[in-house]
C-alpha cells in the first residue's frame, strides 16, 4: 500500500496484462500482505476507465487517467475504511469529512454501511465519461456483515457496465456469498531478484537515501519475502546486523534494539521470532530469520502458549492501557521463553 512514484512493479504488470484479458464484472485479488493488491486493483480500475487503453494497461496520458491520478474521476468509487482513505489520499464525502473535522468521531477502521449504501447509489447514476463505472473495494475484509450484505445484490446483478475489483489480505474473512460472486485471482509472488531491485528503486524515489543490497535483503527477510511490506521496514532504517541480532538480544532481555519502534512493529517482531522457532520445532524452514540467528527453540507447548498470548496482545496493541508496562511485560516474557531453549 505504497505510492512510490515508480511504474507498476514487474510482477504486478504481468498480472495486470493477464487480468485485462479476462471477462467478468467482479474480480477478487487475494493473497497475503505485501504483494501489491491495492496497487494492482488501482491499475485495473485505471485501465478499465482509460480512454485509450492498451493490452499493457492504461495509457497514462488521457483525461481519464489524470482524473484517477488526482482522485477526482466521477466514474470511480473507492470503498475503503476512512482511515485507509486518509492514508492513501482518497477524498471522503462531505458529511463524513465534516464529522471528522468537527471531531464528532474518529475515522472508522471498518467499511461503514453508509459508505456501502453510497456505493450502491453510485451504480445507479449515469456514467459521466467512458464505457464503465468502477468500484474498488480495499481492504475488502474490512466490510462487516451489514456493509457486505448491502453490496451483495449490486455485486451479483450490477446495473449497466459496472465493474468491481475487490482486494484483500484476508480472503477467509469475507462472506462466502461475496467470494462466490467474484472471480478470485491469487496474487503472484515476485522473484527475490525482482523484489530486491524494486525495493532499492522504491527507497531511492524521490531523493531517498540509497539502500545497499545487504540492507534490502534484511528488509525483505524481515517481511517474509513480501516486497511492499519490506519497503515499510526499509523506511525504519533497518540494518542487516540489527535484524540478525534481535532474537538473541531478546533472549538476553535486551529490548534496546527495537525500543524506538512503534508498539505494533515490536509485537510483529516477537510474533516472527515465535513463528520461526515453531517452524524449527516442527522440522520446517524459517521465514523471517536465518536459522543461526535464532536461540535454541523452547518446547512446543511453551511456544504455542506464547503465540496465543501474542495474538491476544495484537487485538489491543493500538490502544494499550499503559504502553510502557505493556512493553516491559513483552520483554520479560520474551526473555523467559527464549532463554529456556530445549525446555518443554
Amino acid at each position: 500500500m505504497m505510492d512510490t512514484g515508480l511504474p507498476l512493479a514487474p510482477w504486478l504488470q504481468r498480472q495486470l496484462e493477464m487480468l485485462l484479458g479476462q471477462r467478468g464484472h467482479a474480480l477478487l485479488l487475494a493473497g497475503p500482505s505485501g504483494l501489491g493488491q491495492y496497487e494492482l486493483a488501482l491499475a485495473l480500475a485505471r485501465a478499465w476507465l482509460c480512454e485509450q487503453p492498451t493490452p499493457q494497461g492504461a495509457c497514462g496520458a488521457c483525461a481519464s487517467c489524470h482524473a484517477v491520478d488526482v482522485r477526482t474521476h466521477a466514474d470511480l468509487r473507492v470503498l475503503m475504511p476512512e482511515t485507509v482513505c486518509l492514508e492513501l489520499g482518497w477524498p471522503l464525502d462531505e458529511s463524513t469529512q465534516k464529522d471528522l473535522d468537527d471531531k464528532k468521531r474518529k475515522p472508522s477502521k471498518q467499511i461503514r454501511v453508509e459508505a456501502a449504501r453510497m456505493a450502491v447509489g453510485f451504480t445507479q447514476l449515469t456514467r459521466s465519461r467512458g464505457a464503465a463505472q468502477v468500484i474498488l473495494v480495499y481492504p475488502a475484509d474490512r466490510m462487516n456483515t451489514e456493509s457486505a450484505n448491502t453490496l451483495l445484490k449490486t455485486l451479483e446483478e450490477p446495473l449497466g457496465d459496472v465493474r468491481f475489483v475487490l482486494a484483500t489480505e484476508a480472503a477467509d474473512q469475507l462472506l462466502p456469498t461475496i467470494r462466490s460472486r467474484c472471480q478470485t485471482h491469487a496474487m503472484h509472488w515476485p522473484t527475490e531478484d525482482e523484489s530486491l531491485l524494486w525495493l532499492q528503486d522504491a527507497v531511492a524515489q524521490p531523493g531517498g537515501k540509497a539502500l545497499s543490497l545487504e540492507q534490502a535483503r534484511a528488509c525483505l527477510q524481515a517481511a517474509g519475502g513480501r516486497p511492499v511490506d519490506a519497503l515499510r521496514w526499509a523506511q525504519t532504517g533497518l540494518q542487516y546486523q540489527t535484524w540478525q541480532q534481535l532474537p538473541h538480544a531478546l533472549a538476553r532481555g535486551e529490548w534496546a534494539l527495537l525500543g524506538d519502534w512503534p508498539a505494533p512493529q515490536q509485537l510483529e517482531v516477537l510474533q516472527k521470532v515465535c513463528h520461526d522457532l515453531m517452524a524449527v520445532r516442527a522440522g520446517g524452514r524459517t521465514r523471517f530469520f536465518a536459522p543461526e540467528s535464532l536461540p535454541p527453540a523452547a518446547g512446543w507447548a511453551v511456544l504455542a502458549g506464547w503465540s496465543k498470548e501474542l495474538s491476544a496482545a495484537a487485538r489491543t496493541v493500538e490502544h494499550p492501557f499503559n504502553a510502557g508496562l505493556m512493553q516491559q511485560a513483552w520483554a520479560a516474557r520474551a526473555q523467559q521463553v527464549l532463554g529456556r531453549g530445549g525446555a518443554s
